[in-house]
């Protein structure tokens, strides 16, 4: 895993911790089954992520992205259709930028 993934996960890791959204999980205190042939790093960041319910800003982007887009299905009016306009493009935006610094720090 990238130092820049992993930042982003131990980030992730810490306000769960915080939040303490990492308490109680199935299986704590016992070892990580992981599987073989992938980066074990990033296996065991996957699993506890997905365990304590964090969401990748990515994911969350492209969840917002989906309602935009249906918000904007949905407007009435040329103001609101161009106000849902820009909240889809300024998404994009964020979106095309958080996956261009995945694939960057690979």
């Amino acid at each position: 895993m990238s130092g820049f993934l992993r930042r982003i996960f131990e980030r992730h890791v810490e306000r769960a911790e915080a939040e303490g959204k990492l308490s109680g999980l199935a299986g704590e205190g016992k070892p990580l089954e992981i599987e073989q042939g992938g980066d074990v790093t990033t296996e065991i960041g996957h699993k506890v992520m997905a365990e304590a319910g964090v969401v990748p800003l990515e994911v969350t982007l492209v969840r917002q992205l989906a309602e935009a887009r249906a918000a904007y299905g949905r407007a009435e009016g040329a103001d609101e259709k161009k106000a849902a306009m820009a909240r889809i493009a300024d998404l994009e935006m964020k979106k095309n930028l958080a996956f261009e610094r995945l694939r960057r720090h690979r």
